[in-house]
């Protein structure tokens, strides 16, 4: 029987948003991601030891002090999620430079580097298979322009708006992740409602504006929407470049065999106005945007909070673990 999600495989390239290899492995898709926060779910659970063991044995070895083996070992755990992700999947896999280098062009450049070279060292070709993630302020946007001429690809997260998009169009970016399901709950809150018409759901609204912007100028930068809290969502922006969706999402959409109409169409973009991005009407632009100024704060903080907790596993186990 096709499903819904077999009709969506038509017409969007389909990535999933985890750190569960089983749960990749049920819903078979391109690509995948992860983030801090996923990769400390999967710290909890004792499938995933032999991971962070590895990671901690690393360490030992590279880092001479306590703050150097840390890092390390950060880094280390978060390319063995990658290298067995991309043992499942055909595609790619993202993995995140640290949220706390979002405003540090330098830090985030020498952190990709490193990340990228670590999956070289397990025999992964990283330009073929990784997009390092990074945080779609100025500074990782202007981080991205550079990894993307060395021939490192980026996949710019936490994106909230249009002029985020542009900026990283213009940068040469690879891919970009609008986050639907950020903007959503920012506006229900504000608007005092429970949910939206799918059509009309701010959310979907901003990922369909930046594909159109996008087809309509020729950007060749990926669009993959994300952080999504329903189905309806996804298939709303069936046609999409690529949609990162949740295991249980993905399989809520497999257990349906609705048709999914092809909502977003390269070829029928329409004309809208060009927006002329630099440092200046950059910043100027996101200070004017409440909901883009509060949920990147809000989604780097979060980020670097899971990164602490992450740290907070890898000393105990720097501690405890028999060398």
């Amino acid at each position: 029987m096709t499903t819904s999600l077999d009709h969506l495989k038509k017409y969007t390239v389909v990535v999933s948003d985890s750190g569960d290899f089983q749960a990749i492995k049920n819903v078979r898709p391109q690509d995948a991601t992860t983030n801090p926060s996923l990769i400390y779910a999967a710290s909890q659970m004792p499938a995933y030891k032999s991971l962070f063991d590895d990671a901690v044995a690393y360490a030992r070895s590279a880092g001479k002090t306590e703050k150097e083996q840390i890092e390390k070992a950060l880094d280390k755990v978060a390319v063995n999620f990658g290298v067995e992700i991309l043992k499942i999947i055909p595609g790619r896999v993202s993995t995140e430079v640290d949220a706390r280098l979002s405003f540090d062009v330098e830090g985030t450049i020498k952190k990709a580097r490193e990340l990228t070279q670590l999956y070289r060292d397990a025999g992964i070709d990283p330009a073929k298979r990784v997009l390092i993630k990074v945080a779609s302020t100025w500074e990782g946007v202007e981080a991205a322009r550079q990894l993307e001429k060395e021939g490192i690809h980026c996949n710019l997260t936490l994106l909230f708006s249009l002029v985020q998009a542009v900026a990283c169009a213009e940068a040469g970016v690879t891919l970009i992740s609008p986050f639907a399901g950020r903007i959503t709950d920012f506006y229900k809150a504000k608007d005092n409602v429970k949910s939206y018409e799918p059509a009309k759901d701010p959310g979907v609204i901003s990922v369909k504006n930046i594909y159109n912007y996008y087809k309509y100028y020729g950007y060749k930068t990926i669009v993959m929407g994300a952080s999504f809290r329903t189905k309806e969502q996804v298939l709303e922006l069936a046609g999409c470049d690529y949609l990162t969706v949740s295991p249980q999402l993905l399989e809520e959409i497999a257990q349906s065999n609705a048709e999914v109409t092809q909502n977003l169409d390269a070829s029928k973009a329409t004309k809208v106005d060009k927006i002329d991005v630099n440092e200046k009407s950059f910043r100027w632009l996101m200070n004017e945007d409440e909901m883009t100024t509060v949920k990147l704060s809000e989604g780097i903080r979060r980020f670097a909070a899971d990164l602490v907790k992450l740290e907070g596993e890898v000393k105990k186990r720097l501690a405890t673990q028999t060398p």
